[in-house]
């Protein structure tokens, strides 16, 4: 290209105004050193961060002035041009607790109190695939989430609730195929069609064996379980999200910010990889893929944190894995506030903790958001306790004035700063996966677990030594005699009343139809067959979730995890 005058001109000036800057903040500097600062560590989750940043922090990352606008590739501003302005994101509170009646009263209190959206909770034997009446769900049932353990307790979860008008989430892994089935089921009890529901189910299991642990079967035939829904609901549920890619579990865990932004889309990444493998298209179930974010207490990067996942997904979408079509490449998800933050002590403290990561998420650009209540690090919550946490998402919603501009803090020297570190950090963790050999080999490896560990235990010792505070816990301490606020209770009544109902089905179902159904599905899975029919058929028969599960297991085995540590 020929340099003309006036472009000389103009890089002269372009040049001594950045020296002039340098020397700003040069100057500056000298004066912050020079400065009082309080004894503290100025962190993040990782590192300490700059005390002011400015046009020269961006020279070497994206350029503000040519920044897309929202709804535009590669989406850093959001995936919609109208933002907010167009749909509010969907109101979820986390929701389930002893029996299916139970927790159908609590999803309608909700419904009516103005939430949009149903998020389900379901209890350790149910998250493990075992029945309610299983030797291993003693003294668990109804204790943290729902007991749903066939059919019939599906559709009394959602009786009175009409599925094709609500969104519903349903947060389970290892089996959950099995509750998709159930779900599906029920719909059909409503005369609502596979192709009318909407919703998610989390169905992440890469991310189980890397911090949660609610796993079932080994990986690889867990991973031909969830490309089976892909495949099965790309026909018969285009509007169902098949699988909810988690970063929330392993940043609960210990990871950093960083870390669950890599490690979550790496998971995206490897799920894209292995639909691709089965012949499927991509711009056939890259669509429906849905993530599923924690919103932790440092404000800036965490809305960074999303900024910079919406980026990285649609340029790898696009670039790397050929997808054409635009939905393909937009980064679409939840966020829930971080449950890890919440404390025992001053317990009232938390609803400010939870209005702030609020308010982060939305900043952000989230389309659905769940806000933790302020008894959920003592027990389930009260209806009073979620009434507060969804009146924290109206109030944010109808009253700050947050949703009339779209991506409000795009520019800021720092956010676009540290969005772009972010992307860079991700980075370097996706190179340092694919040393490893990918995410499969990594877990296999144990080399995430104890990325994890080794970041949970750093953030530790930062609290130990004063270095991070936390409000009630390390500073400002007070004498809590008793507890200021009720909590809510789950007594031996969900286990008696699960074990009369189980009791009741398996005497009134029909045997010889459940027998043939459970041998069917066996016969499937010793094949190359999509199972998400056969399990489907075993639901319509009221199998119970424990007699899917291990009819399946008869087949591909159960996952025990290596010593790593």
């Amino acid at each position: 290209m020929t340099s003309t005058p006036e472009l000389t001109e103009t890089n002269r000036q372009q040049q001594e105004e950045l020296e002039r800057l340098r020397a700003e903040v040069a100057a500056w500097r000298a004066r912050y050193d020079a400065g009082t600062k309080r004894a503290t560590a100025f962190l993040n989750s990782e590192q300490e961060v700059a005390p002011v940043y400015s046009v020269l922090d961006l020279l070497d990352g994206s350029d503000p002035l040519s920044q897309p606008l929202p709804g535009d590739f590669p989406y850093t501003r959001g995936i919609h041009p109208t933002g907010y302005r167009g749909r509010l994101w969907t109101m979820r509170q986390f929701a389930g607790f002893g029996t299916a009646h139970e927790t159908n009263q609590r999803f309608k209190f909700l419904l009516e109190h103005g939430q949009t959206g149903l998020s389900t909770a379901f209890d350790f034997p149910t998250l493990m695939g075992y029945d309610s009446d299983h030797p291993r769900s003693e003294g668990e049932v109804g204790k943290t989430g729902v007991a749903v353990t066939s059919l019939a307790d599906m559709e009394t979860l959602f009786d009175g609730i009409p599925l094709d008008q609500v969104s519903t989430s349903m947060t389970i892994n290892g089996p959950a195929v099995i509750l998709f089935c159930f779900y599906v089921a029920a719909a059909e009890k409503q005369g609502v069609r596979a192709d009318q529901i909407m919703g998610t189910v989390q169905n992440d299991i890469l991310k189980e064996y890397m911090a949660q642990h609610a796993w079932v079967y080994p990986i690889e035939p867990a991973l031909r379980l969830i490309v089976d829904l892909f495949a099965w609901a790309a026909e018969h549920a285009p509007k169902w999200n098949t699988v909810s890619i988690s970063g929330y579990h392993i940043r609960e865990a210990g990871a950093t910010a960083a870390q669950e932004l890599a490690f979550t889309l790496a998971n995206g990444f490897t799920y894209v990889e292995r639909g691709v493998a089965r012949g499927l298209d991509v711009d056939v179930f890259a669509p429906r893929l849905s993530f599923f974010f924690d919103i932790h207490n440092d404000f800036f990067e965490e809305i960074a944190k999303l900024r910079a996942a919406r980026r990285i997904w649609a340029k790898r979408l696009k670039e790397r894995y050929g997808a054409k079509d635009p939905r393909s490449w937009m980064l679409r998800f939840h966020s829930q506030t971080a449950g890890v933050t919440l404390t025992a002590q001053q317990p009232t403290n938390n609803v400010v903790r939870v209005a702030y990561q609020a308010l982060a998420a939305v900043l952000g650009g989230t389309q659905s958001l769940h806000t933790n209540s302020m008894d959920e690090t003592l027990a389930l919550p009260t209806e009073e306790a979620v009434q507060v946490a969804l009146r924290t998402q109206q109030v944010l919603a109808y009253e700050t004035g947050i949703p009339n501009v779209s991506d409000p803090l795009g520019g800021s020297y720092y956010v676009e700063a540290l969005t772009d570190e972010l992307e860079r950090s991700a980075e370097a963790i996706f190179a340092e996966i694919e040393e490893q050999g990918g995410v499969v080999r990594g877990i296999e490896q144990g080399w995430f677990q104890r990325k994890i560990a080794e970041s949970a235990m750093r953030q530790q010792w930062e609290i130990e030594q004063h270095r991070r505070v936390v409000v009630g816990v390390n500073e400002f301490v007070t004498e809590e005699p008793a507890l200021s606020i009720p909590v809510l209770r789950v007594g031996k009544e969900a286990d008696e009343t699960q074990r009369a109902r189980l009791a009741q089905l398996r005497a009134t179902r029909d045997s010889a139809l459940v027998e043939a159904r459970l041998h069917a599905l066996k016969d499937a899975a010793q094949s190359d067959a999509n199972l998400i029919p056969f399990i489907l058929e075993c639901a319509r028969a009221y199998c119970t979730l424990y007699e899917i599960r291990a009819t399946m297991e008869e087949v591909f085995g159960a996952y025990r995890e290596p010593v790593f540590f």
